[in-house]
């Protein structure tokens, strides 16, 4: 039976383990945060329920790619969520969706592409920071089982 321990010796670089040895490997890898937000919208040409004003609590799951650095980080976990949260977040969080953002039906379907765009335009401007890094998916939930999905293969023409 495996019970808690408390390690004998804390691992220290240069000492335990060289810097050499921190980048394990040189595959592209993916990596993905989930957020969520509650945003109100209504949809136009529409008839039934989504045509009044209503709301959500919607989950948007971000997946980037790219290549790991020297210290074996492909991108920190709090830079995505940086992101998120001054470039995109801004304009969904407790807002009224038709009117912040950009012209359109603020469908799911929509509103995925919006948010791929808007987080491919800006890995784009950091693209000094992050080896080869790109956007693999933007899913966005409506409910806890409604999704719509944008993918890197969909999305960019190469």
């Amino acid at each position: 039976m495996y019970g808690f321990r408390i390690v004998d010796k804390l691992q220290k670089i240069d000492e335990d383990i060289n810097r050499n040895q921190l980048k394990y490997h040189s595959k592209r890898v993916l990596v993905s945060k989930e957020f969520t937000f509650d945003a109100a919208h209504h949809l136009h040409c529409y008839e039934g329920k989504c045509k009044n004003l209503h709301g959500h609590t919607y989950t948007a799951v971000l997946g980037v790619s790219g290549f790991v650095d020297e210290r074996g980080l492909m991108m920190d976990f709090g830079d995505l969520k940086d992101i998120w949260k001054n470039e995109i977040e801004i304009f969904l969080d407790h807002r009224y969706l038709n009117e912040t953002l950009p012209p359109m039906n603020t469908t799911a379907e929509n509103m995925v592409v919006w948010i791929y765009e808007t987080l491919s335009a800006s890995l784009k401007e950091r693209k000094d920071q992050y080896d080869g890094c790109r956007v693999e998916f933007v899913r966005l939930y409506e409910t806890p089982t409604s999704y719509a999905e944008a993918r890197r293969e969909w999305m960019e023409v190469e």
